[in-house]
């Protein structure tokens, strides 16, 4: 449950991002290159040939995790971090809504708008990709919640409040990422 202050916080970052959007341009190509040492995976949507890019998670070569949602409005900065300690960032612009806490489970992200956002990507620039059918993402239904694994581990349990789609074990690193794709049982 948050406190007045914290949904009247939430309200207006919505408001201003509502107003950035409506004066920003499309996204277009993502220009996401490989780097030695980092692995990146995408969570995409196909349209046609175009393939829109909805979110990703990144490791460094500090073995620390970077989950990142591509916006229309690039100082919105949308993002979530996971550091060596276990400790867990969330940011939006520069500020952070979230406590840090130790967890191994990224908030459970939705709101997607793939052809909006304009975020078309080169799956080549990725070590794994997660494609999932249109329609299954959008502004008001379907969410993805990324973890992250040791070895030998049991995949994450959401059951609770979602339909589970389908689940992605990303086993290039370690721990492991691991990509669920979910409907909320209930509407949203």
């Amino acid at each position: 449950m948050m406190t007045t202050e914290e949904l009247a916080t939430w309200q207006c970052c919505f408001e201003e991002t509502q107003k950035q959007r409506a004066a920003s341009s499309d996204a277009g190509l993502m220009n996401l290159k490989a780097v030695p040492g980092e692995s990146k995976f995408a969570v995409g949507v196909r349209e046609g040939t175009d393939l829109f890019l909805v979110l990703w998670v990144r490791r460094n070569q500090q073995g620390e995790y970077c989950i990142l949602k591509p916006m229309r409005d690039r100082p919105v900065n949308l993002h979530g971090s996971s550091h060596s300690d276990g400790t867990l960032h969330h940011r939006i612009v520069r500020q952070k809504f979230l406590s840090d806490h130790k967890s191994t489970a990224f908030p459970i992200m939705n709101g997607f708008t793939p052809k909006e956002t304009g975020a078309i990507f080169n799956p080549t620039a990725f070590t794994g990709i997660v494609e999932v059918a249109s329609g299954i993402l959008g502004p008001r239904h379907g969410c993805i919640g990324v973890s992250l694994a040791e070895p030998g581990f049991r995949l994450p349990d959401y059951t609770w409040a979602y339909q589970v789609l389908s689940q992605t074990v990303f086993r290039e690193v370690s721990p492991h990422v691991v990509v669920s794709i979910m409907r909320k049982k209930s509407s949203c």
